[in-house]
């Protein structure tokens, strides 16, 4: 067996994607941490990472092997603290979208609570999550096209954008049955995905489709709400209107349009040497593979 310190090291800067991160997570010097690093490789017999200027990235054995012993050391970690009878309370700062926290996270936080009892969770759900990383919070979950590459980022979903409105507006004279018919209603738009018609409107081919009026909200189930009540036509994700379970609501038309916007975990890349941070991670997409499919790393 190797040296644990070399273990230790090799799963930090894998984790972290930097040795300099990684290094002050384990307070050493970054040539200290690298000779570990190489100490590992040399017992291996081949390399880890694929080391460019700024940054380093596991190559497939890295990969391999981070996959196969990450949990272990996880399990290591927590066993010492046991033994050594350190069970404070943990508490995880997370900012997220109302409507992801009432679909998505609540229906399975007894879960996470059933495995961690010690971990509390602070949900925050103003705007603006991923920059206010550096005001308090330990990680978010965000509606965005892209996240900032100095973070540390996983897609949590691809999706598509769909067109959700009234079951009853689609019977009666007034029905709404064709796209055009857009022109003379008013739509529903959320302030954190601003171009979610006109990436639609596009993509069915009528660039030049404009609605009689548009009205932006920044809560996510107010928007389902007004949609249900028949005041206009929402602009959503088709996992908006699947987990909403609201039989009020319906798909208007068929267009199967993919959208530029996913959700997002996010958090600085030191952040996930934190235990509360790396237990909601490790967690989170955990349940959404099971859930619902394959989770994308970036």
């Amino acid at each position: 067996m190797p040296p644990l310190t070399a273990i230790e090291a090799f799963v930090q800067v894998a984790r972290l994607g930097s040795v300099k991160e990684a290094a002050a997570a384990l307070s050493l010097s970054s040539p200290a941490l690298s000779r570990r690093i190489q100490a590992l490789e040399r017992h291996l017999g081949h390399p880890l990472f694929e080391r460019r200027h700024q940054s380093v990235h596991l190559n497939s054995d890295g990969e391999r092997l981070l996959s196969e012993i990450g949990p272990s050391i996880d399990a290591l970690s927590l066993a010492m603290e046991r033994a050594v009878g350190n069970r404070e309370m943990m508490r995880l700062r997370l900012a997220v979208p109302s409507l992801f926290a009432m679909q998505r996270l609540m229906p399975y936080l007894p879960s996470l609570r059933e495995l961690h009892p010690d971990l509390h969770i602070d949900l925050d759900t103003g705007a603006n999550r991923i920059a206010r990383l550096d005001e308090g919070l330990d990680a978010a979950i965000a509606i965005t096209t892209e996240v900032d590459p100095s973070l540390y980022a996983r897609r949590i979903d691809s999706n598509r954008v769909i067109a959700i409105g009234s079951r009853a507006i689609q019977d009666g004279p007034n029905a709404i049955t064709d796209p055009a018919q857009i022109a003379n209603t008013t739509i529903f738009l959320h302030r954190d995905m601003p171009e979610t018609f006109s990436y639609w409107r596009e993509a069915v081919g009528m660039p030049q489709l404009e609605p009689a009026a548009i009205d932006h909200f920044d809560a996510g189930q107010l928007i389902l709400d007004a949609a249900a009540q028949g005041l206009g036509v929402a602009f959503m994700l088709e996992s908006h209107l699947s987990a909403s379970r609201d039989p009020r609501l319906v798909r208007l038309f068929d267009h199967q349009v993919e959208s530029p916007y996913s959700y997002w975990f996010a958090c600085r890349r030191s952040s996930l040497t934190r235990r509360p941070v790396r237990i909601f991670h490790d967690w989170l997409f955990d349940s959404l593979l099971n859930d619902s499919g394959e989770a994308v790393a970036a």
